[in-house]
């Protein structure tokens, strides 16, 4: 309801004092408060871009938020998901989300939705919504969330992060493009790795999401220049902003309907040639390692193919590191076929999926390993707990 009636929409007194530095602002003034209080905005994810989106959202007076997770609150995700605290951890985001929003505004209305967004509910889901954002981390929901909107004509508010670097614009707004013309077709499965693989700078998702939240209030009240058309990048290292030009392709296949976007983004294939790879790879359990390693034999290489950051903050006892990076060059798998020496190979990773694919490729060198199950998680969780966990 972007255009809504607003001689329906009335603010009480506790409104005017709460939003009294948006009254005296020429651009906002009485009718753009009453244009946030009957707006109502979709946030999809309470993450790291969810987290200052929703927060803001909910000061400048939104009336009604949306808000779509299925995941729970975990340690790992309060260095940069600040909605969340401490003492939410294990508990549904949605809940503590709200709990959040509330504090700040109780004037808002907050919708929970705890499910995973899909094809099966998308067009439900955001349809009673006039503003959708994406604060996800995949490409499937990326895409689901494009296709909705867009069969739905809704504006969708975009971010994305990953290390040191953001990016933001605002699809399928007033004639401008959408994702697919950023994108038409997805990246390789596993190409780009996640933030939980790549890691992220805790402050960058507070800043993309602040520029998410000013776009979606800018869209509501109809005032400045929205980033449509325009893919904002953001550097934290350099501190700086650069533009792209984005203009929708007038050849872009037609979004007639929502359809398998796991399949789209070739995730089942991937995910079945990860598995026979895997498959032909023998594993050992931690507690299997940890027989071999205190029965003092030395017929065995164990080697930690994580990233050396990673392996400065925790390592198994007598690991060599050689990043899986290295492997792939080349470089890596020369010095693994020094350091063998007719031994056995062992690898480890932090989960096992690195490692395992680390030993794909020395496979196909001529070169069988063993990957530990699980990795360095594993063996913190099972076997030394002094270990620290990331």
């Amino acid at each position: 309801m972007l255009n809504p009636n607003l001689d329906q929409i009335q603010l009480n007194k506790e409104e005017y004092e709460r939003y009294s530095r948006h009254l005296i602002l020429p651009e906002v003034g009485l009718e753009g408060q009453k244009r946030l209080k009957a707006a109502s905005v979709l946030c999809i994810g309470t993450g790291g871009l969810g987290s200052p989106l929703l927060l803001y959202l909910a000061a400048a007076g939104i009336g009604r938020i949306g808000i779509v997770d299925f995941d729970i609150v975990d340690s790992s995700n309060l260095q940069r998901q600040v909605i969340h605290g401490t003492s939410w951890v294990g508990k549904p985001k949605i809940e503590s989300a709200k709990n959040r929003i509330l504090e700040i505004n109780p004037l808002c209305q907050v919708d929970l939705h705890n499910t995973r967004l899909s094809s099966e509910n998308a067009l439900k889901l955001l349809e009673p919504y006039d503003v959708i954002v994406d604060g996800t981390d995949n490409f499937p929901t990326r895409y689901l969330v494009n296709d909705a909107c867009v069969l739905l004509n809704k504006p969708n508010v975009y971010g994305s992060i990953f290390r040191f670097e953001g990016q933001a614009t605002v699809f399928n707004y007033e004639g401008g493009p959408n994702y697919r013309d950023l994108y038409p077709e997805p990246p390789p499965p596993g190409m780009v790795p996640s933030c939980a693989e790549g890691g992220v700078l805790g402050i960058l998702p507070g800043l993309i999401g602040v520029i998410q939240a000013t776009e979606t209030v800018k869209i509501i009240l109809g005032k400045g220049q929205t980033l449509s058309g325009r893919l904002l990048l953001y550097n934290s290292l350099d501190m700086t902003f650069r533009e792209l030009k984005l203009r929708p392709n007038p050849v872009r296949p037609v979004i007639e309907k929502l359809i398998d976007y796991e399949q789209f983004c070739g995730i089942p294939q991937a995910k079945a040639e990860e598995a026979k790879k895997q498959m032909e790879i023998p594993e050992m359990t931690v507690q299997e390692l940890k027989q071999l390693l205190d029965s003092g034999a030395d017929d065995f290489v164990l080697v930690d193919v994580r990233n050396p950051n990673e392996y400065e903050i925790a390592k198994i006892p007598g690991a060599v590191l050689i990043p899986l990076p290295d492997i792939e060059r080349g470089v890596g798998v020369e010095k693994v076929k020094e350091l063998l020496n007719g031994h056995r190979l062992i690898a480890h990773c932090k989960m096992g999926g690195r490692s395992a694919k680390a030993l794909g490729i020395l496979k196909q060198a001529g070169i069988e390993g063993i990957n530990v199950k699980g990795g360095i998680t594993a063996w913190s969780q099972e076997v030394d707990s002094s270990v620290p966990q990331y």
